[in-house]
């Protein structure tokens, strides 16, 4: 299938014939989609298909990175801290900005300090996934920091989710229960 410069579709041509139309009109052919049955081809100015090719993958490559929030309280338990820890290294591994927000509500305006300590510590634990792009800054009632990734073979994950394996692989739950039922039926 060969596609001219204008759009217009030229249909199936043998190769001699695509190269004399090309030549005619003085650009190039261009093999499009090789794989496709029959090869779709193009006369396009070489020079102008390759910088039309390299602007879109430009273009995809800065739409892959988003900025991510996650927010966090100055009187965080342990459990919901590493919870948000994981989600945040989990938006830094998919290569995403992380903002992180903790808000200060009442009396809790009174100790800022303490937030900003919470805050070098959140950089300091995420320290082998990002680098602190904008370091904690106070604005209003709340603390915000940004984080950018690593590169992807320097990432380094410390809080993933942990999978506990049975302590032997052989025995299924089903084998369990008839064991469990034979020692109660020998006491019987």
């Amino acid at each position: 299938m060969i596609v001219a410069a204008s759009g217009q579709q030229l249909g199936i041509l043998k190769i001699q014939d695509a190269l004399r139309a090309a030549q005619h009109a003085g650009l190039d052919l261009v093999e499009v989609a090789p794989t496709a049955v029959p090869p779709v081809c193009r006369i396009v100015d070489f020079g102008k298909f390759k910088y039309e090719i390299s602007k879109q993958d430009k273009e995809k490559k800065q739409a892959t990175s988003k900025l991510k929030e996650i927010k966090f309280r100055v009187n965080i338990s342990e459990h919901d801290y590493e919870t948000k820890l994981r989600h945040s290294e989990e938006f830094l591994d998919k290569s995403n900005k992380v903002r992180v927000q903790l808000q200060f509500r009442g009396r809790e305006n009174a100790h800022k300090e303490l937030g900003m300590i919470l805050m070098h510590r959140i950089s300091a634990d995420l320290s082998t996934m990002a680098n602190v792009e904008q370091p904690p800054k106070l604005m209003g009632r709340a603390i915000t920091m940004t984080l950018a990734p690593l590169p992807a073979n320097k990432r380094k994950r410390k809080f993933a989710k942990m999978e506990f394996l049975p302590e032997d692989p052989e025995l299924d739950h089903d084998e369990h229960e008839d064991e469990d039922a034979e020692k109660q039926s020998a006491e019987a």
